[in-house]
């Protein structure tokens, strides 16, 4: 049973990703998301500007069901809350939702790996409405995929479901020219073996004409902190990558695990950890209420 939990809360700042993971940031220029009732959180934020307001899709979790669905929230010009709303739901856990165009259609690609399998759900013109459009068929079970599309063929990096080992420390690459696929995992997969700088941690961009993908380092803790994979080289046979330093986050804080840019906003997750005894009490009414109901 949990003595611990991860309490994230989640921020944007208005300056473009490419600049944050060069140059870093100062979290002190945040604009902060209002707070979330106890032992429930707001994590994984992605953007999308359809021109009128500015959406935020994340995951929004409660410690009491721990089932995590998607939410949008919708932000007007000056960055206050005007609606937010359910989206996503299914009988199993989602969470980072990236959100992206792409194929004349708007696209989600969540986190779904107690599914057993990696869904690309296709939004409608509100982006309130999302429905399965197809299953990724990759070489493992994948974890916190993250898509860019680069030198006209649509890129997937992830992690492997295997274990809390490799979901941590491993890194794998697919490329299709569809994103329907078929789908071709990379021959040297998994291309990088790192707790500091495998998991992908956000939204990967090009920086200077290289391509870099934000990870977690998970060697303290999962979702210690983000940092920069610079991959040097990305092709159908080679992979080489270098990692930068971990990102700044406020010191009150003790961890941070997504970074997800749109346009010239960043959009960052931090966690406290609650090790509080209402917490505790918390899991053993939950494990109390499933025994009862065996």
């Amino acid at each position: 049973m949990p003595r611990r939990k991860d309490i994230w809360q989640c921020g944007l700042i208005t300056r473009p990703l490419d600049e944050v993971l060069s140059r870093g940031f100062s979290p002190e220029s945040a604009i902060w998301f209002p707070p979330e009732p106890a032992f429930t959180f707001l994590a994984d934020p992605f953007g999308f500007d359809d021109g009128v307001h500015f959406h935020v899709f994340a995951e929004q979790y409660d410690y009491r069901t721990r089932h995590g669905v998607i939410e949008r929230l919708s932000f007007d010009r000056a960055f206050s809350l005007v609606d937010r709303r359910l989206v996503l739901r299914e009988p199993w856990h989602l969470s980072y939702p990236q959100v992206f165009e792409g194929e004349g259609a708007i696209w989600m690609l969540p986190e779904a790996h107690r599914s057993g399998k990696l869904t690309l759900y296709r939004g409608n013109a509100a982006l309130d409405v999302w429905r399965a459009e197809c299953a990724i068929e990759l070489d493992c079970l994948p974890v916190d995929a993250s898509i860019l599309r680069h030198d006209g063929r649509w890129w997937l990096f992830y992690s492997s479901g295997e274990s809390r080992e490799t979901k941590l420390g491993t890194l794998h690459v697919a490329w299709a020219e569809r994103l329907t696929g078929p789908w071709t995992p990379h021959p040297g997969n998994p291309v990088r073996r790192s707790r500091a700088s495998a998991r992908p941690g956000g939204v990967p961009v090009l920086v200077n004409g290289a391509i870099v993908l934000p990870t977690q380092d998970c060697t303290r803790t999962y979702g210690g902190a983000i940092r920069p994979l610079w991959i040097d080289q990305l092709d159908e046979t080679a992979f080489e990558a270098r990692e930068g330093d971990a990102l700044a986050f406020p010191g009150q804080f003790e961890g941070m695990h997504t970074l997800s840019g749109w346009g010239d906003v960043t959009l960052f997750d931090v966690k406290t950890i609650d090790r509080s005894l209402a917490g505790i009490a918390l899991d053993l009414r939950r494990g109390l209420g499933r025994y009862a109901d065996r």
